[in-house]
């Protein structure tokens, strides 16, 4: 049977096309071409388009990094929503986790001193780049808030400066963490984990905090829900969650709350302090985290603290506006005694690799914080579904 070369390549693709099981493939248009990156690039404010660069050139302590996963963080929305940063135009993404491809020949360990090879599995942290102060093992436990963060870094001649894309840059003096004992979800969760890591770390500096404290956790978005889950690792099981939404509160109680109440079945603070008292058997909290961004909320949580308790207020990463107390009620006469939270420090951030293992081994379901995941080219419409506040943890997954 003589079969011509056009035949033949008909045949190659119709099999081919057979393989796909009724899948469509890949078009161009979503698909890097080889040596090059697709970057979901802010343009303007609720737009990303996918724009395409070179991978460029390592120098002999860059890594580049094959991107699998990202959260997408409350920043992102924001800086999404109405560029609050000025950072337009900007590859956002700092919640990002993916595999070693190619390093340069100086890179041997992590920051933590563990080894680094290709295909090891890694996030990062933070730029040092001028502040030499902040360390691995920096005595202060200095909070690297003040760092430069991968996905919230302008554009420049590298493109790769951000998780939401194909590939990231790291370049040499990053902090780079070697996570391959981890899975997928577990290492999209790590960024906003160790924001938790450190706000309960520092709550434990008042004192007050203790296995058998009554802890109110008030807010169950994934910043308190995963503030419960925390606790509970830590061996903390008297915890009321309160928050608006029912199907988050029966998530709280899913993560390691014992109760909770909904703050719109009750109309004024009191009836809400009662509720909250009424929910620890007729006590108020010995300890409370506040983790909303409301200046409402923050008002009315010292009315859920006893005589002599602890606050730690970490809800607002960004202005969200003034709120009001009485400091004789709220603070003075009850002794309060309060601390703040924002971000965290390097060694916050490594004690979170084993509180992740720590939740999955008592059977905490935190890969369910993720509830929604989208391949890149659909970022406009992830970071759409964040603002809806549709879901809890929303990812872009490649």
């Amino acid at each position: 049977m003589d079969i011509k070369s056009a035949d033949i390549e008909k045949i190659v693709r119709d099999v081919l096309a057979g393989l796909g099981n009724g899948v469509n493939p890949v078009s161009s248009a979503s698909a890097p071409s080889a040596g090059k990156s697709r970057v979901a690039m802010l343009t303007k404010p609720e737009h990303f388009d996918i724009q395409e660069y070179p991978i460029p050139e390592l120098t002999d302590d860059d890594i580049l990094v094959k991107v699998e996963g990202c959260g997408v963080c409350g920043t992102d929305a924001h800086e999404f929503k109405r560029d609050p940063f000025s950072l337009i135009p900007v590859v956002l993404g700092h919640e990002g986790t993916g595999e070693i491809v190619k390093m340069g020949k100086n890179v041997k360990k992590d920051s933590a001193g563990k080894p680094l090879k290709v295909g090891d599995k890694v996030v990062t942290c933070m730029i040092f780049k001028d502040n030499p102060d902040i360390t691995m093992f920096d005595l202060n436990k200095q909070n690297v808030g003040g760092a430069d963060v991968y996905g919230l870094l302008p554009d420049d001649d590298k493109h790769l400066n951000g998780w939401f894309s194909d590939y990231i840059l790291v370049r040499g003096g990053s902090t780079i963490f070697n996570v391959s004992d981890l899975d997928l979800d577990s290492r999209i969760l790590i960024e906003p984990c160790a924001v938790l890591v450190h706000a309960v770390e520092r709550a434990k500096t008042t004192g007050i905090l203790r296995f058998n404290s009554r802890v109110v956790v008030q807010g169950c978005g994934p910043i308190g829900l995963i503030c419960i889950a925390v606790l509970r690792t830590m061996g903390i099981e008297n915890i009321v969650a309160v928050d608006g939404e029912s199907k988050r509160l029966a998530f709280a109680k899913e993560m390691g709350a014992t109760r909770s109440v909904n703050f719109k079945e009750y109309k004024g603070i009191e009836a809400l302090a009662g509720a909250v008292e009424e929910a620890f058997g007729g006590h108020l909290a010995d300890f409370a985290f506040q983790c909303t961004g409301s200046p409402v909320a923050h008002s009315n949580i010292y009315k859920f603290i006893r005589n002599g308790g602890g606050l730690c207020e970490l809800g607002f990463f960004i202005n969200g506006g003034d709120a009001t107390i009485n400091p004789h009620f709220d603070i003075c006469s009850k002794e309060i005694t309060t601390v703040g939270s924002w971000v965290y420090t390097l060694r916050d951030y490594v004690t979170t690799f084993d509180f992740l293992k720590r939740a999955k081994g008592i059977g905490l379901p935190m890969e369910k914080l993720i509830t929604h995941k989208f391949p890149l080219e659909k970022i406009n419409e992830a970071l759409e579904t964040n603002l809806k506040m549709e879901g809890l943890k929303i990812a872009i997954v490649n």
